[in-house]
């Protein structure tokens, strides 16, 4: 009995944690204003997420350039 209460106990936390985590998205009102500020380099810490930016391009990069070096590339019949 003690162990499934314990159970209990523990998936209502989890779940607790995960709904409290979750990030709403932001209107597009705010994401429109965030593009704004981005091309007028006006936003909050924009070295920061200059560089967030930047890296996220350089990884999905680097995953299409693994794909392209791991798929074999189709001869002409």
């Amino acid at each position: 009995m003690n162990k499934n209460i314990a159970l209990l106990l523990l998936i209502a936390a989890l779940g607790a944690t995960t709904t409290a985590c979750k990030k709403e998205e932001p209107s597009a009102v705010e994401q429109l204003e965030d593009k704004v500020k981005d091309g007028l380099d006006l936003r909050e810490n924009e070295k920061l997420k200059d560089a967030g930016e930047s890296a996220a391009d350089a990884i999905k990069e680097a995953g299409e350039a693994a794909k392209e070096a791991v798929t074999p590339e189709e001869k002409p019949n």
